[in-house]
């Protein structure tokens, strides 16, 4: 069970490091299954499960090159997580809005010293 829910959601696919580490490899442009588990230090067959999940929750598109299949980001799948987190934008800005308040009082209050 807890298989399909890694398989179908992309909060969960994400979760896993050496995925993150895929997906940020990925960034950089196509490598095939080879590249990505000589630079991980995985195996290939390693790899090749890691690239499964994160296709299967889109994350990841692959075409054929000859007898050779390059992996590539398809950063689309990210909008579910993108956009959970720009919900703690306003929490953020509204913590650095205090913040520079805080520190301009500080400046203020040395130099009246």
């Amino acid at each position: 069970m807890a298989r399909a829910a890694t398989t179908s959601d992309v909060f969960n696919a994400v979760a896993e490091p050496q995925r993150r580490e895929i997906l940020a490899l990925l960034r950089a442009g196509e490598r095939s299954v080879t590249e990505l588990a000589q630079e991980l230090g995985m195996t290939q067959p390693g790899a090749s499960k890691h690239l499964r999940v994160l296709r299967e929750v889109g994350l990841v598109r692959d075409r054929k090159v000859g007898k050779q299949r390059l992996y590539g980001l398809d950063a689309r799948g990210l909008r579910p997580v993108h956009e959970w987190t720009g919900g703690f934008e306003r929490f953020w800005n509204e913590s650095f809005d205090r913040l520079d308040e805080y520190v301009r009082d500080l400046k203020q209050a040395q130099q009246e010293e």
